[in-house]
């Protein structure tokens, strides 16, 4: 393998924690491996006619203080990359829908965007999970507070609702029907019932532990147990959600076999998926992470499992 100009698109890099930023341990892979790493946001990005172009600058990562250096700024047609990595973290707005629009006119013949983005605009991280009902917990999607409280007495009293466009745990709450702010939670969180939101039931086995187990080319090859603090719901590590070690069971393995020939084809390459007991509860496409964590727990290095697979698809797409 010679070589590869590997364009990054990703959130400022001068903020991310090195400790924990699934997308540096991929760059630091790849600068291990001698392949040069261009760094973009999605600022950089735009079109002349119908060929995108991106401005970007070389960049050089390190375990250190800075953890980065850039090179001279330069400006190309995005086709003059190997490989583009969409890494911009949520929420899925529109200037990240709008991104995936430039990176669908990238040339495929001559350029690999992981993940692609038709996959990206197709998949919304909570609602692509609807597509497989017998491994989601009862879900309902809507913005009407009628029924949304229906669906919580339905539930047993309790559920978990969630704004389609979150990450991290954002606008997560937990709802029990004895609790007197639930009418104003409802209110907030469909900003008084003109945006639709998520509920499900609630799943006491978050208690133990939400784990992410992330997939590569429909396989997985690691999982992490995010176990939520006494005071929380969430186990999101960004709110002090502990990692535990942990081990896929059969079932975890049947949602991977499942859902691995659909990823495939949207070309969904690198995702991380979240599971709660028995059920899953999301599928992370965007930028997922747990990389790190993972690594730490079972001393292994999985980004060179991904620069791996990297390297071999654009030798087939050479």
């Amino acid at each position: 393998m010679g070589v590869l100009r590997i364009g990054v698109i990703m959130d400022p890099i001068a903020k991310i924690d090195i400790n924990k930023d699934t997308t540096f341990v991929l760059m630091l892979e790849a600068e291990k491996r001698k392949h040069e790493i261009y760094y973009m946001e999605l600022e950089d990005l735009s079109i002349r006619g119908m060929i995108p172009e991106g401005q970007f600058r070389r960049v050089s990562v390190a375990r250190a203080t800075p953890h980065y250096r850039f090179g001279t700024p330069a400006s190309k047609l995005l086709s003059w990359f190997d490989v583009i990595l969409m890494r911009k973290d949520p929420p899925f707005d529109m200037k990240f829908f709008f991104a995936t629009h430039f990176l669908s006119l990238v040339d495929e013949r001559k350029c690999l965007v992981i993940n692609h983005p038709r996959g990206l605009r197709e998949s919304n991280e909570k609602l692509y999970a609807l597509n497989f009902p017998d491994l989601i917990p009862e879900t309902l999607v809507s913005s009407d507070m009628g029924q949304l409280k229906q669906f919580m007495e339905e539930q047993g009293g309790e559920m978990i609702i969630k704004p389609l466009d979150g990450c991290g745990g954002s606008g997560v709450f937990y709802l029990h029907h004895k609790d007197r702010n639930n009418n104003v939670l409802l209110e907030t969180a469909t900003a008084n019932g003109r945006n639709p939101i998520m509920a499900q039931r609630y799943l006491p086995e978050v208690r133990r532990g939400d784990k992410r187990i992330i997939v590569l080319n429909g396989e997985p090859i690691g999982a992490v147990l995010r176990v939520p603090r006494e005071d929380e719901n969430r186990g999101n590590i960004h709110v002090g959600g502990q990692c535990v070690k942990t081990d896929l069971t059969r079932r975890d393995r049947e949602i991977c076999r499942v859902l691995a020939p659909p990823l495939r084809q949207l070309g969904l390459y690198f995702v991380g998926l979240d599971v709660i007991g028995d059920y899953l509860t999301e599928v992370n496409v965007t930028s997922p992470t747990g990389v790190q964590e993972i690594n730490a727990l079972n001393q292994v290095q999985l980004e060179s499992q991904i620069i791996d697979f990297i390297e071999q698809k654009v030798l087939q797409l050479r």
